[in-house]
């Protein structure tokens, strides 16, 4: 036992020793070319600036769009589309009619709304085993997508975002089949598996009260569901975001300041090594759009907040918008919600089989998006 206690603390005092290294060895390269006032000035400028001018304006949507969300479920709008959806379900992504109810309330929400259902016996007795764990890679396709399309729609690219979406359901098609392929194949007995029988009734959204009510209690209750995903993207936005913009942009009078936005531009200049796959496969002009997809894989809130720092440097076109919003969609984030939506259906060993496969399907999403958006232009 004491020997157990020793190679323990030993093992965590290496860790310890590993993480100042590589801290101090981030902040000593940043400082050493900004300078530490500088470097620390523009790490509180730039999370401020990020905080007022765009956590606030995406807190914002997030509202208007809970609000309208809310709505949406209570008036029947999402039970609608959920039976117009339906036929799509099993050619498309192998999974029974009632999972385009997850796929809604997810675009309408964010990742985590699929876990509710999936719990739901009502809603899970329509799956196999196997379909049920390809919730996961389902679902996060489509997180956030309405709060994506609202803030491109916001910037005066709406065709483009509509296009994106298209390059998101594609990216969600290839992510949730692989994900079934990878499950058999570990799995061969889950094909035949069926989850737990429900109860034969279907999902419902109970409605009570006068016409007044309903319409009040959804505007609210929908608005404070808004303030809740406006308030979960802050860390995201203000940590990560901030981190990825320091090693992108670089000062444009190329002199330190401690200005916002001020940075050692790490990641363009290793995106330039291999720019010429960016141009083909995303249509990339300038390696600096890499930080998009790149930060979507923590959180696409955070990736929305480089946004109109592109905008504002005249990087942001109608192919950027159309990737962006198709990459933004499928990963939103799904590094960061994989390992718990998996571990609360029971399959956390599967994860690394959800990352891949959702890995793969986010790129042939801003692929798709890229190439759509070219055809697009071609017509129109």
């Amino acid at each position: 036992m004491k020997y157990k206690s020793m190679k323990f603390l030993t093992k965590r005092r290496i860790e310890a020793v590993i993480f100042l290294l590589v801290l101090f060895g981030i902040f000593g390269f940043l400082g050493s070319y900004m300078g530490a006032p500088n470097m620390l000035n523009t790490i509180m400028q730039t999370a401020y600036d990020l905080l007022i001018h765009t956590v606030f304006y995406i807190m914002g949507i997030t509202v208007l769009t809970g609000a309208l969300s809310k709505l949406l479920i209570e008036f029947g709008v999402v039970r609608l589309l959920e039976y117009l959806l339906k036929p799509f379900m099993k050619p498309l992504f192998h999974l029974p009619g009632v999972a385009a109810l997850g796929g809604i309330m997810t675009f309408l929400s964010d990742n985590p709304a699929i876990i509710a259902l999936a719990k739901d016996k009502n809603f899970s007795h329509y799956f196999k085993k196997y379909q049920l764990v390809s919730l996961t890679n389902f679902g996060t396709a489509f997180g956030m997508g309405f709060v994506v399309i609202v803030f491109m729609a916001g910037l005066g690219h709406i065709q483009a975002a509509i296009v994106g979406l298209v390059g998101a359901v594609i990216g969600g098609i290839v992510s949730t089949r692989l994900m079934q392929y990878f499950t058999l194949k570990a799995y061969p007995n889950m094909k035949e598996d069926i989850v737990s029988e429900g109860s034969a009734e279907n999902i419902s959204f109970k409605s009570e009260g006068s016409l007044f009510l309903r319409v009040l209690n959804s505007i609210l209750d929908g608005g404070k569901v808004g303030v809740d995903l406006g308030l979960q993207i802050i860390p995201g936005v203000l940590i990560i975001s901030t981190f990825v913009m320091m090693i992108t942009f670089a000062p444009e009078t190329g002199v330190y300041t401690g200005k916002a936005y001020e940075g050692v531009p790490i990641l363009p200049y290793l995106a330039d090594k291999i720019h010429w796959v960016f141009e083909w496969l995303f249509g990339f002009q300038n390696t600096k759009l890499i930080a998009f997809p790149i930060t979507s894989l923590g959180a696409v809130g955070a990736a929305l907040g480089l946004v109109p720092k592109f905008k504002a440097a005249g990087l942001l076109d109608g192919n950027a918008v159309a990737v962006f919003t198709a990459i933004g969609m499928c990963w939103s984030g799904f590094l960061s919600t994989h390992t718990a939506m998996l571990d609360s259906l029971g399959y956390r060993n599967l994860t690394s089989k959800a990352i891949i496969s959702h890995t793969i399907g986010g790129l042939f999403a801003g692929i798709v998006a890229h190439f759509l958006y070219l055809l697009f232009c071609l017509i129109f």
